[in-house]
């Protein structure tokens, strides 16, 4: 599996910004798929998470209701809409996938992207 992420950039605090990630593999529809990120010098933080059908979302606290993962397994694609950024949400996001567990609240994935930066000004 390989994963391809972009849409990072700058964006004003307030600002709202959207991530994707391509996949491979013929099988994306069944793969669990999830968003992280990690700030410089701090640890990896579970963003949000969505099912293979993109019927169960799971999101960390810091985001929820701000962000939105999506999925169009037509495109084999995953996205990350983010609204009313605040500078504490500057970091290299990253997305997973899991083709083996449906387990949503599972942090642990086999497969990552390289990461794309996203930077809020105040």
């Amino acid at each position: 599996v390989q994963l391809q992420a972009s849409g990072g950039g700058l964006v004003q605090a307030g600002g709202s910004l959207r991530l994707s990630c391509a996949a491979s593999g013929r099988t994306f529809s069944s793969y669990r798929m999830g968003w992280f990120r990690q700030a410089p010098g701090k640890e990896r933080e579970f963003v949000a998470a969505v099912s293979w059908s993109g019927g169960t979302k799971y999101y960390g606290v810091s985001v929820k209701g701000r962000f939105t993962i999506s999925r169009d397994n037509a495109k084999n694609t995953v996205y990350l809409q983010m609204n009313s950024l605040n500078p504490e949400d500057t970091a290299v996001y990253y997305c997973a996938a899991d083709p083996y567990s449906s387990n949503i609240a599972d942090p642990s994935y086999p497969y990552w992207g390289q990461g794309t930066l996203v930077t809020v000004s105040s």
